[in-house]
Formats: C-alpha cells, sequence, structure tokens
C-alpha cells in the first residue's frame, strides 16, 4: 500500500484520504478499538511532535498487505482492522490465576472490529465481525504446516492461525469488500495496563454479572473497574446464554467507557499522564508500516472535538446461529443481505445509526434474538404450542419451530423453566409473557422451555434494554455511559 505524502502541521485533511490509525500486538475485543481510539485521542491534545515521535521506536511493525491484489476500491473515511489475540506471556503467574489466564493461548485472533473514522472525522463507527463468523478465505499457504490451501470453510478467527494478519486482512476485505487502510494488533497485557494508567473506567450494570470461568463477579451498580477486573469483563462469555454476542455488547460499553474517561478528564492535557498512558497502549502492539507519527498527529488535531456521541457501535447481523460446517464446528452465518447494507453503508461514509421514536415496547436485559426457546403445550388444547411458538418466533425469540406437549396436560399457568446460569435470559423470556412462572431447573442448558398454560393469551413485544435504533441494531458511545 502506497503511503499518501506528509502534510505540514497546519494543514487540514486533504478530503477524502483514507488514512487510519495502527498498533501493535494481542489485547482482547474491546481492548484493541480501546487501543487505537485511545491513541487518537491522546493526539489530540497536541502534546508535542517530540513526544509522539517517540512513539514510534515502541511499535513493531508488520506488513499485513504485502503482495495484495484486487482490492476493494477504496472509500471515503479511513478503516482500521483491530485484532485482539489471547496472548499472556508479559503477565506473571499471580496474575493468570487471579485473572484465569491459565491454558496455553490458541494463536488466533480472540476478536475482530473494523474501525471506520469518517472523512471529516466527527465519527467513528466500530463493527464487530464475531470470531465464530462462517468465512471462507483466499487461496493461501498454511504458515504453520507449509500446506496449500484452496477455499475451505473456517471460523473468522482461524484466518489469523493459518495465515497470520495477512490472510487476516484479506479475509475480512474478501467478506465486507470493505478496503481496510491500517491494522493493528494488541495483548492483554497493554489492556490492562492502559485501563490502570488512566485510573480505571466506570461501568453500570442492572443485573448481577458474575462468570467462573474469568472470575468476573460484579453486582448490580456502578463499578470503577481496574485493568484485571476490566480484562474479566470484556472476556466474560458466561455471564449468560447470550455468550460471545453478550460478550460484545459488554465490549462495546467498555469502548464507549474508556472513550469517555479519556477524553472528558484532564488526563491527556497532562503531559506526563500522556506520556505513560501511551507508553502502556503501545507497549505491545503491533502495526503495518504505513502508519507512522504524522499520521497520528494529523489524525489527532482532526478529531480533538471527539466524544462518546461521536462512536457508534453494532456487530455484523447474523443470519444464521449455530451453522454447523463439518471439520469446524458451530458457527455464526451473516445475514447476506444486511450484512451487505452495513458495510456499503461504510464504504460510503454514512452514519450507521438512524435516529427513530422511541417505541412503547418492553425493555429486557438480553435481545430475544439470543434467547433459545423450546415450547410445549401444558393444555388439551389443540395448536397452542404452535401458537406460542409462532408468537414467540414473531417477536425474535429463537425457538426450535417444534413444539412438543407436555408430560403434564393440565398446566393452568405458563411456566418459563430455566437453567440459573441463564436467568437474565428467564427473565427476559417471562417479561415477553405476562403473568407467567419463573421455574428454575439446574441442568436444564442454555436452551429455556416454555410450557404452554391454560392462562396463555399473546406473547408480548420486548425489546433489548440497550436503545440501539436503525437495522444494524446500533449503539451510540454516550447510550452506553451510566445514566
Amino acid at each position: 500500500m502506497s503511503t499518501p505524502p506528509r502534510r505540514s502541521p497546519t494543514a487540514r485533511p486533504a478530503p477524502r484520504r483514507p488514512r487510519p490509525p495502527v498498533r501493535r500486538k494481542k489485547p482482547r475485543w474491546a481492548m484493541r478499538a480501546v487501543t487505537t481510539l485511545s491513541v487518537v485521542v491522546l493526539a489530540s491534545a497536541g502534546i508535542g511532535h517530540a513526544v509522539v515521535t517517540s512513539i514510534d521506536a515502541d511499535i513493531e511493525r508488520v506488513d499485513p498487505f504485502k503482495d495484495m491484489k484486487n482490492r476493494p476500491r477504496a472509500g471515503h473515511g479511513m478503516n482500521v482492522l483491530l485484532v485482539g489475540t489471547d496472548g499472556r506471556d508479559n503477565l506473571t503467574e499471580a496474575e493468570r490465576r487471579k485473572y484465569r489466564l491459565g491454558g496455553a493461548p490458541c494463536h488466533c485472533t480472540d476478536t475482530i472490529m473494523i474501525v471506520h473514522i469518517s472523512e471529516d472525522r466527527e465519527r467513528a463507527s466500530v463493527v464487530s465481525l464475531p470470531r465464530d463468523s462462517y468465512a471462507v478465505p483466499p487461496a493461501h499457504v498454511d504458515r504453520t504446516t507449509g500446506k496449500r490451501h484452496g477455499g475451505h470453510p473456517i471460523k473468522l478467527n482461524a484466518a489469523y492461525a493459518e495465515g497470520g494478519p495477512n490472510l487476516t486482512v484479506r479475509t475480512v476485505e474478501k467478506m465486507t469488500r470493505v478496503k481496510i487502510d491500517h491494522y493493528l494488533e494488541v495483548d492483554f497485557t497493554s489492556f490492562m495496563k492502559t485501563v490502570d494508567v488512566l485510573g480505571g473506567v466506570k461501568i453500570c450494570t442492572i443485573e448481577p454479572l458474575k462468570d467462573s470461568y474469568t472470575g468476573l463477579d460484579l453486582p448490580p451498580g456502578a463499578h470503577t473497574l481496574q485493568g484485571g477486573q476490566a480484562l474479566q469483563y470484556v472476556r466474560a462469555r458466561h455471564v449468560d446464554g447470550a455468550s460471545d454476542l453478550g460478550r460484545m455488547q459488554r465490549q462495546q460499553r467498555f469502548l464507549a467507557a474508556l472513550i469517555d474517561r479519556s477524553t472528558s478528564s484532564g488526563i491527556l492535557l497532562n503531559p506526563m499522564k500522556f506520556r505513560d498512558v501511551t507508553r502502556a497502549v503501545l507497549g505491545s502492539v503491533r502495526a503495518d508500516k504505513g502508519f507512522g507519527t504524522d499520521e497520528l498527529i494529523d489524525l489527532g488535531r482532526a478529531m480533538r472535538n471527539f466524544s462518546p456521541s461521536s462512536s457508534e457501535f453494532t456487530t455484523v447481523p447474523i443470519g444464521r446461529m449455530g451453522y454447523a460446517v463439518k471439520g469446524v464446528g458451530s458457527t455464526l452465518k451473516w445475514d447476506a443481505k444486511k450484512s451487505e447494507r452495513l458495510f456499503r453503508t461504510l464504504r460510503e461514509d454514512k452514519p450507521l445509526s438512524v435516529h427513530k421514536p422511541r417505541s412503547r415496547v418492553a425493555r429486557v436485559a438480553v435481545a430475544p434474538q439470543q434467547i433459545r426457546v423450546q415450547v410445549e403445550n401444558g393444555t388439551p388444547t389443540a395448536g397452542l404450542g404452535q401458537r406460542v411458538d409462532a408468537q414467540l418466533a414473531a417477536t425474535g425469540f429463537r425457538t426450535t419451530r417444534q413444539p412438543v406437549n407436555s408430560a403434564n396436560r393440565t398446566v393452568k399457568r405458563t411456566v418459563v423453566a430455566y437453567d440459573p446460569r441463564w436467568d437474565r435470559s428467564a427473565h427476559s423470556l417471562a417479561t415477553a409473557l405476562p403473568g407467567s412462572e419463573l421455574r428454575p431447573v439446574k441442568g436444564l442448558g442454555p436452551t429455556l422451555k416454555v410450557i404452554a398454560g391454560a392462562d396463555f393469551a399473546k406473547v408480548r413485544k420486548v425489546k433489548a434494554e440497550d436503545p440501539y435504533q436503525g437495522e444494524f441494531g446500533v449503539m451510540t458511545g454516550d447510550e452506553a455511559g451510566c445514566s
């Protein structure tokens, strides 16, 4: 990729010049985006060319665009591919035990995001690409085995393991037709240090968040998370049945909160703090060769007015959950039409969020699209199970579409049976079934059960508590904060 000529410090950004930021190695989902946008925001403080210039020496360079041909046409604005791997080499044994980071890293991308910076530098759009997305990468040579691969099905995060940054970029460009301008990669250590240097990040939750795998344990309320606890928050996948999708929502919330922390405090105006934060952020970052000091300073100056409300977050629309692929396992298949519209919007440098009047739909903690349901007919009334299943599906719940008769056909009050680990999903489902009884059943698993009773009238429409807007389910940064 050719590098555009550098501009003088006083020059205004040239129109339609796609140039994004970059970084170095392995963080996590929320962490990577946090890193890139943090660096941009930090540069906007205007501390001075000399301070930012010293950053260059700390960045490990990679060439993710080597020998790439037939790439998508460049759009307006800048597109940064942020990837986080599960690197943990620089963490102590005590930190690994405390934050449940045992085991060997998979050397694959834990999270992948496209961060689009608008041409006028007034908006950042962050699109999460689930790591389990069904993907068919371009032909390549496996960097581990040396085997030549044609286009074969994989999970998106495996592209890094087979072909590193280069194959990751090629695969993402093939799937999205969005040209990637810069590549950033960060790790756990950088994430934790950055959060600590910032003095922690404030997160709010209306439900208890507990995950035995990461050790996360947050009661309802506001919490200022330090580095290690923040890492637990963005890594947690077993808080609820929402799994990776729920985790990505929490990562988006965290990223929005981190941006707010960076831009609303005096940290960026303190040269010493600025130095400490940049060192923490870039101490374990890998970036493409085209991003340097001048690009960082220029972009930072253009984004001096950046704020949480300037950011918007979404996840690529999923058309099919649990799409089984032989030799690969369960994957997430994108919704072809919606995802194409989403990425076309990025290419055309348009906002993803469309403000609409709020409807009077009940708000729930977990989106219906993330809740799996098996319906049983607990009455002698023929077709009741089918009616309940159809209404739940129309409201967005992932029903089996195969209702069955219950062993007990004398149920008076509709029952929502659930595994205690999925209690938030159960409460969301019960909200759609007014008057229903919540019944915990240990070992039931992630699929909730609705036993339709004689009292069933109709399913109430519900919607996730986040005020997402537009067809892409977009949340702006200020909506994600504590209010």
